[in-house]
């Protein structure tokens, strides 16, 4: 394949559904590699270059958690977590770890390739931005757009693709209450395909706590109960 097709690691022990993912995911022009035991999968992410990670939960050696935890911390690939198991603790736990989407089996294969889709094309726009200098900046926090760096009081604060995303969209649209749906359409760039917002939820808690590290005094992401969230600024 060409080497401007995005490549997607799909770490699943379940081979009827890694080739049915895989059979998809190249029917639409991507290149999809199968990683079938947990240790190899993470070995693998590390140690290769790949637009987007796919990883069930289950698995021989090293559970999916544990996979997306340490990928996170060495790199911002867009990591998607898909499982049978649908516990909402579950989904929090993933979200927290660092996954940008987390997907309940079963689901159909082409709202898989939705999703991948747009998690690549958003990634790979913000990431190749070849704009000049652009920064935001509102209550004490300042966003280098271009260099996708944060700064609270002065001091760089380290944030995910999505968190980096969600924040960003906030400080753009400041003093509005912003519905959790809306958010996900807005920074996800897909629709609630099934009600779950939990990925908003989780997001918006992580952003905080980081917010709060950088010794920020007051936290300008507002819950508006029954409605959303507003940046204060």
């Amino acid at each position: 394949m060409s080497k401007d097709v995005s490549r997607v690691l799909l770490i699943e022990d379940d081979a009827s559904i890694a080739e049915l993912q895989k059979d998809y995911l190249e029917i639409n022009q991507m290149e999809a590699e199968i990683a079938s035991d947990g240790l190899e999968g993470l070995n693998r992410a590390l140690n290769e270059s790949f637009d987007l990670i796919v990883i069930d939960i289950m698995l021989p050696s090293m559970d999916g958690f544990e996979i997306c935890r340490r990928i996170r911390e060495k790199k911002n690939v867009p990591l998607m977590i898909v499982s049978a198991k649908k516990e909402d603790i579950d989904k929090v736990r993933g979200l927290g770890l660092g996954a940008d989407d987390y997907m309940t089996k079963p689901f159909s294969p082409s709202e898989l390739v939705a999703r991948v889709q747009a998690h690549i094309k958003r990634y790979q726009l913000l990431t190749g931005a070849t704009q000049e200098n652009d920064t935001v900046e509102r209550a004490q926090i300042l966003i280098d757009k271009n260099a996708r760096r944060v700064f609270v009081l002065g001091k760089e604060v380290i944030f995910t693709t999505k968190e980096f995303d969600l924040l960003l969209f906030f400080m753009e649209h400041p003093n509005r209450v912003w519905m959790k749906e809306q958010l996900f359409r807005q920074v996800w760039d897909m629709d609630d395909l099934d009600g779950d917002i939990y990925t908003v939820v989780v997001h918006v808690g992580r952003i905080r706590e980081k917010l709060k590290k950088g010794k920020l005094s007051e936290i300008p992401i507002e819950t508006i109960w029954g409605s959303g969230y507003r940046f204060n600024a």
